[in-house]
């Protein structure tokens, strides 16, 4: 059986490396790569360190705009797929990789598989939800990380193909987090104690390409009393100097350079305290208890808002100066992103498949 995984951006990768290694015990597989993310430290490292097999296709599509970017993706992925004519195409998440990648798919008769399906803001300005809904309505096989994803689903009439396999990034974080204690001395290059700063991420668009709410987030954050390391994304680096809101901004908080999947987890975990617009993030600071405050008005991880490890602030200021010096955590962690065991999961769902 041939699976062509279709991947392209930074939370791709991590979502991959699980499954295509529980992949890899039973099927033939070909990564394909469009290219969407293309720093270094977006991409090739998260490959070397997760120890993702090479793509056998690299599209280097690059930036661009939502449209164009999709379109170029979607051209290219038609032909391998053409050529290739695989059993089964995976598709990760809920970047434009994923739509373009389910696009060409079901446009050829081919069957799709969604990891980390049924998840719903509720919030259509968000292209990432745009893309979630579309993708989880034309793949055959959905992969669910949690219970609400399957409520999710059927409470929009899909209930066919629909399977709770648990969280991949529950996977690759129970496998890689003493890894990144042991050989990452991050803390240390940074002269950082355990617990004594703050760490914060931002690059959603919802807040980068709003000028009002990219200010505002940017004065919380640098009113917040004590230490925020700040690995700074290059599109939200972008976005900053154009807005000249970049002038002086280190001078109040500590901006770094991206960082790969291993040190990131070394920050997260060391944190007092989280403030992201990430998804992955989110659900990485659940898992590594630490206080997560979003900064967003809506959030897909439903869960660690209910058992009160997350707290939703948008890009109020205010709101993220008070989260930053009064939110504790006040209720006690489920296991509600499964028990480590979703990649193989996603492989024996592939594998069952195939014996329709």
């Amino acid at each position: 059986m041939l699976i062509a995984s279709i991947v392209g951006a930074r939370p791709n990768f991590v979502k991959l490396a699980p499954v295509s290694r529980a992949i890899r015990e039973f099927h033939d597989e070909i990564i394909v790569h469009t290219g969407q993310h293309y720093d270094y430290q977006m991409d090739r490292l998260f490959f070397d360190e997760l120890k993702i097999p090479e793509p056998a296709y690299h599209l280097n599509v690059g930036s661009g705009s939502h449209g164009w970017q999709t379109g170029e993706m979607l051209r290219g992925i038609e032909s391998i797929l053409m050529k290739e004519r695989p059993d089964l195409v995976i598709v990760f998440g809920d970047t434009n990789s994923t739509l373009a990648g389910a696009l060409a798919a079901v446009k050829l008769h081919q069957r799709v598989l969604h990891v980390e399906a049924g998840l719903r803001s509720y919030d259509m300005r968000m292209p990432e939800e745009v893309n979630r809904v579309s993708v989880d309505h034309i793949s055959d096989l959905l992969s669910c990380p949690t219970k609400t994803a399957v409520t999710n689903l059927a409470g929009e009439g899909i209930r066919e193909g629909v399977h709770l396999t648990g969280d991949v990034m529950m996977d690759i974080l129970m496998e890689c987090l003493s890894l990144a204690q042991e050989r990452s001395d991050i803390l240390d290059r940074l002269e950082l104690d355990e617990k004594d700063y703050y760490l914060a991420t931002v690059h959603r668009a919802e807040n980068t390409d709003d000028p009002g709410r990219l200010k505002s987030i940017v004065d919380g954050l640098s009113e917040i009393e004590g230490e925020l390391v700040f690995p700074c994304h290059p599109r939200t680096e972008k976005m900053l100097r154009k807005s000249g809101l970049w002038q002086g901004l280190d001078e109040r908080i500590r901006i770094i350079p991206p960082v790969g999947y291993l040190e990131m987890l070394v920050l997260e975990a060391g944190a007092a305290k989280v403030l992201t617009d990430s998804g992955g993030v989110q659900k990485e600071a659940y898992m590594l208890q630490v206080p997560c405050i979003t900064m967003r008005d809506t959030t897909e991880w439903v869960e660690t808002i209910e058992d009160g490890w997350n707290v939703l602030v948008g890009a109020s200021k205010d709101a993220i100066l008070d989260a930053a010096r009064n939110f504790e955590p006040r209720g006690r962690q489920r296991q509600v992103f499964g028990e480590g065991d979703a990649g193989k999961r996603i492989a024996a769902l592939a594998l069952s498949d195939n014996d329709k």
